[in-house]
């Protein structure tokens, strides 16, 4: 039976991801009027570059509501000190939206420029990523998120 995934809908989803090092790996994909928040990311180091020295990055491509700035990589968290068959879990739990908004110039400082985040006005989708500093650097991973259709 297929989810349901129409407006108003709430539902837990889970993206899985194999052998990703520094080429840029997609979590989710924003959709417009969604909200997401992500509950856990747990990633696993198959092979690190340098015992110790490497690392892999989770960061936002969004709106930049301070500067008032499209497209901007907004660091969310980073696995330092990485090494051969170690796991990494971020359950920190944290909220986006699936599209910027219309732009406004920054920063955000009235309920103008606030609503304007939530109503998701732009064309231009927010996405959540990982990767490593390293193409030997390799990890697999989960992410588990609830996707909330405000559509």
């Amino acid at each position: 039976m297929a989810i349901s995934r129409g407006a108003g809908t709430e539902i837990i989803r889970t993206t899985t991801f194999e052998d990703v090092n520094d080429t840029v790996c997609p979590l989710i994909i924003g959709e417009q009027h969604h909200i997401y928040t992500v509950l856990s990311i747990v990633l696993y180091a198959n092979s690190v570059n340098t015992d110790g020295s490497d690392y892999a990055t989770i960061y936002l491509v969004g709106y930049d509501s301070y500067a008032g700035t499209t497209a901007q990589e907004i660091q969310v968290g980073r696995w330092l000190g990485m090494n051969d068959f170690n796991t990494f879990v971020f359950n920190d739990k944290f909220s986006f939206t699936g599209f910027e908004p219309t732009d406004f110039a920054g920063p955000m400082d009235d309920a103008t420029k606030q609503n304007a985040m939530a109503d998701q006005g732009s064309s231009v989708a927010q996405k959540l990523y990982v990767k490593t500093n390293h193409s030997s650097t390799v990890i697999d991973g989960v992410c588990t998120y609830i996707d909330q259709n405000n559509a």
